[in-house]
């Protein structure tokens, strides 16, 4: 289990994924993007590579506190806003929130934190079309897989660069873009409610998992070869299942098949019209 190596190559990881960002926007007539800055570090890691794909002033960073966000997390935000040197807007969520949670009585966290991820896309779109950019996705590989993510809220982006990055493998890159130490060595959270982390809440640690995700996903191992590699039972069938009961927020929302040429089954691409 030690000896699984996750290391990357973060010149080259930087020059794919600017060159994704700036092709992915060109594609679809777009020189702009936003992004919501959360002070964490895999918006900050996508903040960095679309200033770096797009130049600073085509990047619109977004801050969306809630009335619980974490002083730390304004501040890194506003430290990496500063330190790319982009435009940013900084619009308060509390007030919209609150008033969805005043609606309904005994709300859980969970169902809180949703509202809040949701209600911070719904500005990121609404800021996609005022500033005329893309919205850009923080989510990384880990979570997509795990679906530690919430549908049409963190979830939703037109594009995302790092969605093929391991938490790990998030910190290199971010070192390799001179992020400040303190952003990436704090305990990841989405910082929805107080004293809320990633891996309490996950109940293990992203060290562990990325490994262990690495096998089975990359590398097809079956679920007994990570048995005998060094993890635990217990601990590879509670992720595979996850994985597996995740599945549909990985994909497109299935539509029921009429005609021969249906949208996401027969018509998956676009085809030249004499255009």
């Amino acid at each position: 289990m030690d000896a699984i190596d996750l290391s990357i190559d973060t010149d080259l990881v930087h020059k794919i994924l600017t060159g994704f960002i700036h092709d992915e926007l060109a594609r679809a007539g777009y020189s702009r993007a936003v992004i919501n800055v959360s002070g964490g570090l895999d918006s900050a890691v996508a903040l960095f590579l679309a200033a770096d794909a797009l130049k600073p002033l085509n990047v619109l960073a977004i801050r969306l506190p809630y009335k619980s966000s974490s002083g730390d997390s304004l501040e890194h935000a506003q430290k990496l806003i500063d330190q790319v040197g982009c435009p940013s807007i900084t619009i308060p969520i509390t007030d919209t929130v609150d008033a969805l949670i005043d609606q309904k009585s005994g709300i859980s966290p969970v169902r809180k934190g949703n509202l809040m991820a949701r209600v911070r896309m719904i500005v990121a779109y609404d800021q996609s079309e005022a500033f005329k950019g893309l919205v850009i996705g923080t989510g990384n590989k880990t979570e997509i897989l795990l679906g530690y993510t919430t549908l049409y809220g963190d979830s939703a982006c037109a594009l995302n660069p790092i969605g093929d990055l391991y938490k790990t493998q998030i910190r290199q890159l971010a070192s390799a873009l001179n992020i400040p130490g303190p952003i990436i060595a704090k305990p990841p959270s989405a910082d929805l409610w107080a004293g809320q982390t990633d891996e309490g809440e996950l109940g293990f640690t992203y060290e562990d998992v990325d490994k262990l995700l690495y096998l089975l996903v990359d590398q097809r191992f079956h679920p007994q070869e990570c048995i005998d590699a060094g993890f635990d039972k217990e601990f590879v069938h509670s992720v595979i299942e996850r994985i597996r009961k995740n599945q549909y927020k990985r994909l497109m929302s299935p539509i029921a098949k009429l005609s021969n040429r249906t949208v996401g089954y027969d018509f998956l691409y676009l085809r030249d019209w004499g255009t």
